[in-house]
């Protein structure tokens, strides 16, 4: 469960355009994207199915997007 609120937390805060990077928030930072997780997680129930994967996908395809931008 850890892993699929870290997956849906990242998800929250690429959705929020946030100017920083997920590694790079502070630890206090993630954990208020990661509350939002875990209550979307809640809220969502069993209908949350695929979306770990889908989330994981979309957050590698950021971070090669990061890093050819950084390159």
């Amino acid at each position: 469960m850890d892993y699929t609120i870290e997956l849906v937390a990242q998800a929250i805060h690429e959705a929020e355009q946030v100017a920083c990077r997920w590694d790079d928030e502070p630890a206090i930072r993630k954990e208020r994207f990661k509350q939002f997780a875990h209550n979307a997680i809640s809220l969502l129930g069993d209908d949350i199915g695929v979306l770990p994967l889908a989330l994981q996908e979309a957050t590698e395809e950021a971070h090669s997007v990061w890093t050819r931008a950084a390159a």
